[in-house]
């Protein structure tokens, strides 16, 4: 028998990883695609976003959410044991998407297909990696050390020895595809250097432009990289660790009562995003005198919201920060707004 696809879609917070997984869901043509989600904290916002998607080949439970922590970090107790139970249904998938958290390192994943009970009904058909186009643009994961000390020097919250350069170079150097996306934000000029600076790594991978995640799945799915058996061509920061660690952040959920309008809801996110340096957010709102629930996602302090079908319980809101990010401060500054 054939192995079946797996595609590992990676990229950091909010860089347009689930937009593009929505994206390949709306167009794959009856393919039976199950969906694997990580989520960086304890509350499913993009298994549920995906979940009301509304579409018949987006079954719920083709949607598997992993909430126990980075998947890369726990592949013995949550990753191994959910892809066995997906290969042993009655009717396997023909393809599986895994979408992982925007902190998760992708090559310990990679290993995990080594195993045995894996290895030889499953292979990874690629790596995607997702980069959030203005992100970049601000310097945000400069590979040019001078560049990096400038930033630091520039904005407090970098002012100590933060990973998240090495975060960004391992999802890159690991990728089979690179898709830098949310390139309506910017100009030619700007894109041009960014291509360039991404032209410059090691590894050397094709890269496409995308705006709102919208790539053909016939770009995504089907490179059969073989990606678990190509190890030695994937340098990471962390070859050679037994482990790593994700001190240098911290995540909390905040309950949300009723907001009175979307743009005092939205006005209050961008207070807490300025105020307490927070890195991302995500969740939902339920507006005063609307019958559906608000999404948001925020990058810090740059929020897109859209109305969504959803539950009828509380509003909840995940926050990303790094370490010392104190979720009592935020939840005050967040009222006070």
């Amino acid at each position: 028998m054939s192995k079946i696809p797996v595609t590992i879609i990676t990229g950091f917070l909010g860089a347009g990883k689930t937009t593009l997984l929505r994206h390949l869901i709306e167009k794959s043509d009856g393919r039976r695609i199950a969906i694997v989600v990580n989520e960086f904290g304890s509350l499913g916002i993009d298994g549920g976003t995906l979940r009301g998607c509304s579409l018949p080949n987006c079954p719920e439970e083709d949607i598997v959410e992993l909430t126990n922590g980075c998947l890369c970090c726990t592949v013995a107790d949550d990753f191994i044991p959910t892809m066995e139970a997906l290969l042993d249904r009655p009717s396997p998938p023909e393809h599986i998407v895994i979408e992982t958290s925007g902190l998760a390192l992708p090559k310990p994943l990679l290993k995990a297909f080594g195993w045995p009970s894996v290895r030889t009904r499953m292979t990874v058909d690629g790596v995607i990696t997702v980069v959030d186009a203005p992100a970049v643009a601000a310097g945000r994961f400069a590979d040019n050390p001078e560049a990096v000390e400038r930033q630091r020097e520039a904005d407090d919250s970098l002012d100590h020895d933060n990973p998240l350069e090495e975060v960004y170079e391992d999802q890159l150097d690991c990728a089979d595809l690179v898709v830098l996306n949310k390139t309506d934000l910017l100009d030619e000029a700007e894109l041009a250097a960014i291509e360039s600076g991404l032209a410059t790594r090691s590894r050397r991978v094709r890269l496409i432009r995308a705006r709102e995640g919208r790539v053909d799945p016939a770009v995504i799915l089907g490179l059969s990289a073989a990606a678990e058996d190509d190890l030695a061509a994937r340098p990471s920061h962390h070859d050679g660790a037994d482990e790593h660690e994700h001190d240098d952040f911290t995540s909390f959920v905040l309950p949300l009562r009723e907001q009175e309008t979307v743009e005092a809801f939205i006005a209050r996110l961008e207070h807490v995003a300025r105020t307490h340096d927070v890195l991302r957010m995500k969740g939902y709102a339920r507006i005063a005198g609307k019958s559906l629930r608000l999404g948001v996602q925020a990058v810090g302090a740059r929020i897109r919201h859209a109305f969504e079908q959803g539950e009828a319980s509380p509003g909840q809101l995940v926050v990303i920060g790094l370490h010392g990010l104190d979720p009592v401060a935020v939840q005050r500054s967040f009222n006070e707004a």
